[in-house]
């Protein structure tokens, strides 16, 4: 798998552009992430200070560097302020799969943004980095997001139960995969519908 540290990739779509996250977004990233709503399912507690958020783009900075990940800014075109994230963690080279997570302000939500930016990752995750494998981790309260991976046609497999401790607590958690072969059916049946 390949991950660039020298040339960080810029994702386009039709409305946004993901891009690397530096030290300068702390601040817009300390506004979406200190929303109770936003933080509630992603083992995280709100943040309080610049520095939660300069911790957070730290951790992006080292799983790039350790070539266990990438993280994306999500930014809307002609904006260019940071108004979520998107990408890879835990990625397993060896076994060419890696898990997605992604989090985006609530003033944003209900408008495709997260599917748009969930779309270009997983592209450039089976296109460009030789993943076989994308697997969604998401707590069984969150429909949203269960939602949100299945109409990208993620598929639940089972729960993981006490799975991961955040926050003082144990939490379920239900796994949802995605195939590189799915994903080339299903980018086959798009562009046939275009036709």
């Amino acid at each position: 798998m390949v991950i660039e540290v020298n040339s960080f990739p810029i994702l386009e779509t039709e409305r946004l552009v993901l891009r690397q996250v530096t030290k300068e977004d702390a601040k817009s990233m300390l506004t979406y992430l200190s929303q109770e709503e936003v933080t509630k399912h992603i083992g995280l507690a709100p943040f309080k200070t610049v520095n939660e958020a300069l911790d957070e783009i730290s951790w992006y900075e080292s799983i790039v560097e350790k070539k266990t990940g990438i993280r994306w800014g999500i930014t809307l075109k002609q904006q260019g302020e940071m108004i979520g994230s998107c990408g890879f963690l835990n990625m397993a080279s060896k076994h060419f799969r890696s898990e997605i997570g992604i989090e985006l302000s609530k003033d944003y939500w209900g408008k495709g943004i997260a599917s748009e930016a969930i779309e270009a990752v997983v592209t450039y995750g089976f296109e460009k980095m030789n993943l076989q494998r994308i697997e969604a981790l998401i707590e069984p309260l969150n429909l949203s997001s269960q939602k949100l991976f299945e109409r990208q046609g993620f598929v639940r497999e089972g729960l993981l139960r006490n799975y991961e401790y955040t926050n003082g607590k144990f939490d379920n958690l239900f796994m949802y995969s995605l195939l590189e072969q799915e994903f080339d059916l299903r980018q086959e049946k798009d562009s046939q519908l275009q036709k």
